[in-house]
């Protein structure tokens, strides 16, 4: 029988890629984490620390240079991060060299509701815990909602998008047939925003209007502004 040379040297090539293979999967899979890395992403500052991201990262161990690849569960890594109330989403890998990475989005709060707790509402419209770490400079929510102002994201929102009137409005107010009042900054009078509809074209009017009354030097003497009415603004004097 006459031996294929070319066949021998393939099969005996494959089996030396597969020991070699085989040997440096075990030896990686030995080595120990080098150093934990945190990234958040987004512009938001810091809602948890540092420290409360790397426990539940890693538990019940002091030092992270003493645990093995081998032992690590990046799904259950993960699931503990988003059972934390400040993550919105997050992602967990390890490197060849050694280096635990996790990748975290956090909740973006809109608005601070004044209740019992205070608590905030984000940008998916959910309720939110305040945090222990930083104090999120949003409007207050006042009022009455049967679903934790969740309907009041999408004006929310447009206020957060819109420099001028994420500069100018502080308060939030929703009355029980659902009508909103703004709180102003700086100024005395109340505006009356009403139903949450036709959110651009008010915010057109009420820029429109303070803009005149600046020009005017009539913005002191004015104590309610009403955005109800269509293309007019109704302003009450004092």
């Amino acid at each position: 029988m006459k031996v294929n040379l070319s066949v021998i040297k393939m099969s005996l090539l494959l089996v030396i890629s597969g020991v070699l293979y085989g040997f440096s999967q075990q030896r990686n899979q030995q080595r120990k984490l080098t150093e934990v890395s945190v990234e958040f992403l987004g512009e938001n500052d810091p809602f948890i620390t540092l420290s409360a991201v790397n426990k539940l990262l890693i538990q019940n161990t002091d030092s992270v240079t003493s645990i093995a690849k081998e032992t690590l569960v990046l799904k259950e890594m993960e699931s503990r991060l988003l059972e934390n109330p400040m993550v919105r989403d997050a992602q967990v890998f390890v490197t060849i060299n050694g280096k635990l990475g996790a990748k975290i989005e956090q909740r973006n709060p809109i608005a601070r509701v004044a209740g019992s707790p205070h608590y905030y509402i984000d940008a998916d419209g959910k309720k939110m815990p305040l945090s222990t770490v930083y104090t999120a400079r949003v409007p207050l929510v006042t009022g009455s909602s049967k679903t934790n102002f969740s309907e009041l994201t999408t004006l929310l929102l447009k206020l957060r998008a819109d420099e001028f009137m994420e500069k100018s409005v502080i308060g939030v107010h929703q009355k029980v047939d659902g009508r909103v009042d703004l709180q102003m900054r700086k100024q005395d009078f109340k505006v009356v925003f009403g139903r949450l509809e036709n959110i651009d074209k008010k915010f057109e009017n009420y820029k429109a209007f303070y803009q005149k009354a600046k020009k005017d030097t009539m913005l002191t003497a004015y104590r309610l502004v009403n955005l109800e009415f269509g293309n007019h603004v109704v302003a009450t004097k004092k």
